[in-house]
């Protein structure tokens, strides 16, 4: 993706850079605070001192900083140079930050696979939280479905690299991505964009906004996106990875950010894409269906529940000056997504592991803060308060398992996860000098869980949850449960403190030097997808106890300790701006979730399965920046852009069947040891307008899916280039693009299913020693199915803003 980090150069500048409602305090550049009241007058002017200083606006602690004075490791995007680039979706970002990986997981567009600097989570199943925390306009999304956020209607996004414990807190102990949106200006305002490119690609977004009176100021933003499959679904002829979504969001501001300001939102977005059919990795084992080809073409007939993906939430923003130097906010928030989706593992006509599945999510949250700015004294003091439900209902279809004896074998689960969280926090930094400063904070957590779990078997078709499936779908068949084989409730009650401690050192101006420590703390919880009657008779009693039950099901806190060394620079009379990390974490308790085939009272079943089993030591280095090679701003220019990232990780302690410690033969899943990316990116006046061409080649080396090697699953290192062309026409309103993503059309994996028997220590698959096959953990065809990202895509864009 031909995204850079944060420079000097046009294409970087934030627009609209009065910043948002949530943010503490107005953008600054070079210390300047701007103008309360026309945004965008605001922005013009910032962007002028941007453009020969370079300074950069982040709002990562909660109060608007220049990028180089924060001891954080942030990459920042500005909404401008996203379009510029054509960024399609969040995930675009990942291909550029270093030590980020952002993707779309398996069957959806629209559900997140995040990982930063090792932590997160493969497995998006709800009731789970992920250790990267994503937030819109400051609030938190508390799951990864509906979390893959379109891009349109941005002002910037900010990735926030390790634990972020004290102003996020909530999940966010392998880092942050905050997106953020557009303020409303103070003049009508109106801009649209509409892109054309292959596979049918049809994309258009309108945005309009009007100040109604001098403090009353109304804005909304429609977006439909819309295009055709990569490949197909040979079984019933649908387009695969193919995307419809459409998307709004409204808004309302009443005030300025000079004393009171009150921003009122909603936002809706519907996805009705056709399920992503996975691609076969190995012929089926029993009706030898060979392997397709094009990795987009699959056979999965499952199509009951219809894909559908639809999220949606409110959010209320407040700020007011109650005193000099002290600002109070609130940001209220209520938001709810439901998906359906068909997920056929085995990608083959049969019903072997067809999975029909429902998620519905919902969430209130309350923050209060306190900005504090009393000369070399500023902070942020508060609340924060979270009421979130999720539920889930699948079930596990096995027609083929054991057709005489159980035919028609269905596995129903049934999961719903509440959970009640509230904080207090601080986070304060204080100038002993010009050179030194030093910040401390701290969150306080409570971190409340209630799961119920049932677990029902039934015979003649799926559960009456879903329905059924041929040859069953007839009134001739009625689904018969035969057993209920898991019937929980669990509670449980987790706190944490996690303290941040950093201390900044800057020479002079163009260097800071920082040190940082800090802790990070994801809540424990129960396995949504758990089976309570495959707990162990831990005391060899012979019966297996509530309390047996309990201590299977649950699974403990993450906690990470986290220390970083960081340098930021402007070098060469502000024609070079870099950063360089080094960090150093202490990871424990890993929550490890597994999807595995199992036996459950003689009958084969889908398990899940959580534990602790891990403990691990993460450590690397990060490298970013930008060179102005030749120019100045306002003429012709060259720059180069790059970012480099390197983790060094291996499991400490891994438990794993039999209590054999397997720490040696497992690799923390989703993190290449090396991410990097280089863009070069040249601009000049042309006929009274404005040409941007830009190039990225960006890099991964070789990754698991797993923490178990799986053979021709895992990735190998990959690298993919993009490059764009854009001419902003005389007069500044209209702008036309052409960009390119994934030149090479490199067919690389993102995620997948493995449900073959392996080798414990080298993950290498077992095979009959009767008839060489593969020997399959669930179903009979056996599943190795994987997922990739997008192949070569040639956009065209139009843009016009008044």
């Amino acid at each position: 993706m031909s995204i850079r980090t944060i420079s000097a150069s046009r294409a970087l500048l934030l627009a609209g850079i009065a910043a948002s409602a949530a943010m503490p305090v107005q953008a600054v550049a070079q210390g300047q605070e701007q103008p309360a009241g026309d945004a965008n007058a605001a922005a013009e002017q910032v962007e002028a001192e941007i453009s020969e200083t370079g300074d950069i606006v982040v709002t990562a602690r909660r109060r608007a900083e220049s990028l180089q004075d924060v001891p954080i490791a942030v990459t920042a995007f500005s909404g401008e140079q996203l379009e510029q680039e054509g960024a399609i979706d969040i995930t675009d970002i990942g291909d550029t930050a270093p030590n980020v990986t952002l993707e779309a997981s398996r069957g959806t567009n629209s559900t997140l696979t995040a990982f930063i600097r090792g932590i997160g989570q493969q497995d998006p199943v709800a009731g789970f939280e992920q250790g990267v925390g994503i937030y819109l306009d400051d609030v938190y999304l508390n799951r990864p479905q509906g979390a893959v956020l379109d891009i349109y209607d941005v002002e910037r996004i900010e990735v926030l690299r390790g634990p972020q414990g004290t102003l996020y807190g909530r999940n966010t102990i392998g880092g942050a991505i905050k997106y953020v949106t557009r303020r409303l200006p103070n003049r009508p305002d109106l801009r649209a964009r509409g892109t054309v490119g292959t596979y049918g690609q049809m994309d258009g977004v309108l945005t309009a906004s009007y100040p109604v009176a001098d403090m009353f100021r109304i804005g909304a933003s429609v977006a439909r996106l819309h295009r055709d499959g990569f490949g197909t679904n040979f079984t019933t002829g649908d387009d695969n990875y193919n995307k419809d979504v459409i998307a709004g969001r409204i808004s309302a501001e009443i005030g300025n950010d000079g004393s009171a300001l009150l921003r009122l939102s909603a936002d809706y977005t519907k996805d009705t894409s056709n399920t992503r059919g996975g691609h076969r990795l190995i012929t089926s084992l029993q009706t030898g269906q060979e392997p397709l080809d094009g990795v987009f073409n699959s056979r999965g007939a499952l199509l009951d529940p219809k894909q559908k993906v639809i999220s949606k939430g409110v959010a209320a923003h407040g700020q007011v000056e109650v005193a000099d130097g002290l600002r109070l906010k609130s940001i209220t928030s209520f938001r709810k997504d439901n998906s359906a989706t068909p997920i056929d593992f085995d990608a083959l006509a049969q019903v072997d592991v067809d999975v029909p599945a429902v998620y519905k999510n919902k969430q209130f949250s309350q923050e209060v803060q306190l900005e504090v700015d009393k000369g070399p004294l500023s902070g942020v003091v508060g609340a924060y308060y979270l009421n979130a439900d999720a539920y889930t209902a699948f079930d596990v279809r096995l027609y083929t398992s054991l057709p005489l004896v159980l035919p028609g074998l269905t596995a129903l689960t049934q999961g719903d996860v509440g959970t009640k969280t509230w904080a207090v926090f601080g986070d304060f930094s204080y100038e002993i000098s010009p050179q030194f400063a030093v910040s401390v904070g701290a969150r306080y957590t409570v971190d409340r869980r209630h799961a119920e779990v049932l677990r029902e078997s039934y015979i003649l078709g799926g559960s009456p949850e879903f329905g059924s499936a041929p040859p069953f779908d007839t009134d001739a068949f009625d689904p018969v449960r035969i057993a209920t084989t898991s019937d929980f409730e669990g509670k449980r009650k987790d706190t944490a403190f996690t303290p941040r401690v950093s201390v900044s050192f800057k020479p002079n101006d163009n260097h800071h030097l920082y040190a940082s420590f800090s802790k990070g703390f994801k809540g424990g919880g129960f396995d949504p997808r758990g089976q309570s009657a495959s707990a162990p008779d831990l005391d060899g009693n012979g019966t297996v106890t509530p309390e047996e039950r309990y201590e299977y099901m649950d699974f403990d806190p993450e906690k990470v300790t986290s220390y970083e060394l960081g340098w930021k620079a402007s070098l060469l009379d502000k024609r070079v701006f870099t950063s360089l990390a080094l960090f150093h974490a202490d990871y424990k308790n890993l929550q490890i979730p597994g999807s595995i085939g199992c036996v459950v009272a003689g009958v084969p079943s889908f398990c899940g399965a959580t534990t602790n089993a891990a403990r691990a030591r993460i450590q690397g280095v990060e490298f970013e920046g930008d060179a102005r090679l030749f120019g100045n701003p306002g003429g012709a220019r060259m720059n180069f852009g790059w970012s480099v990232g390197y983790l060094d990780s291996r499991f400490k302690k891994y438990i794993g069947a039999g209590g054999i410690d397997f720490a040696d033969d497992r690799k923390i899943q989703n993190t290449p040891k090396w991410t990097g990316s280089g863009t070069l990116r040249y601009a000049s006046p042309l006929y009274d307008g404005d040409l941007t061409l830009s190039s990225t080649l960006s890099y991964r080396s070789k990754s698991q899916q797993f923490e178990v090697p799986t053979p021709t699953l895992d990735q190998k290192g990959f690298a993919l280039l993009d490059a764009s062309a854009v001419y902003e026409l005389p007069g500044g309103h209209w702008t036309v693009g052409l960009h390119g993503k994934n030149l090479t059309n490199k067919k690389y994996i993102t995620a997948g299913y493995n449900f073959l028997a392996q080798n414990a220590n080298t993950g290498e698959f077992l095979t009959n020693p009767v008839t060489g096959n593969y020997i399959p953990t669930l179903g009979t065809e056996g599943v190795l199915t994987a997922y990739y990202g997008n192949p070569r895509q040639i956009m065209f864009t139009v843009g016009y803003k008044m």
